[in-house]
């Protein structure tokens, strides 16, 4: 698989064919795919909402009204959404969540490796500006899934226009520790998708590297 060339044509959809869906074995390599997403000190802060039923699309087109009433379509007509959320905060529970799993797999050799780990992530918790860090470790996650998901062969469009606290109440998501980031709709794109023939815009190499 060429990576540079999947970089170089995919782009923001920004209309789709309804009638086409994503097949099942598809989108679980996705998932999994976001499942796998690295983060600081395997920290995970994240929680992804898989939207594929019309009720729970015309759920999450209610969230995007004035404004974003043009993203609403997009949920509407597309195969499928994930809405990236993360954790407001980091619990007790959620660490030793994260210590089990690393037990379950067999990352420690011994109790002292073990002790270590939990007081590495216990002491980045305490450090760092939450929630602006564990935002940052989902944003890495939605990196990994744009360009995974069109490694597939599947359009999709990132959209951060919908009213992120109208969802978080439709959700139910406050009493769940968590806050909605960013909506990805997933599909194939409209034969009238006018953004489908227009050439990549970047800024020139100079502008954005500098070589020492």
């Amino acid at each position: 698989m060429d990576i540079l060339k999947v970089a170089q044509t995919r782009y923001t959809t920004k209309a789709y064919d309804p009638e086409k869906k994503i097949p099942q074995e598809t989108l679980n390599k996705l998932l999994e795919i976001l499942q796998l997403t690295p983060s600081s000190v395997n920290i995970q802060p994240w929680h992804f909402f898989v939207i594929e039923s019309d009720e729970a699309k015309a759920r999450v087109a209610e969230t995007m009204p004035g404004n974003f009433s043009y993203n609403a379509t997009k949920v509407l007509e597309s195969s499928h959404s994930v809405v990236f959320c993360t954790k407001t905060d980091i619990s007790h529970e959620h660490l030793e969540a994260l210590l089990k799993s690393d037990d379950a797999v067999g990352r420690f050799k011994d109790e002292e490796t073990r002790t270590s780990q939990a007081a590495l992530r216990a002491g980045y918790v305490k450090k760092k500006s939450i929630p602006d860090w564990l935002i940052r470790q989902t944003y890495i996650a939605l990196g990994q899934f744009l360009l995974s998901v069109a490694a597939e062969g599947i359009d999709s469009t990132a959209m951060e226009g919908f009213d992120t606290e109208a969802f978080d109440q439709a959700f139910s998501l406050k009493e769940k520790g968590l806050q909605s980031l960013v909506v990805v709709s997933l599909g194939y794109r409209s034969e009238n998708d006018f953004n489908a023939t227009l050439k990549k815009s970047r800024l020139p190499h100079d502008a954005v590297f500098t070589h020492l």
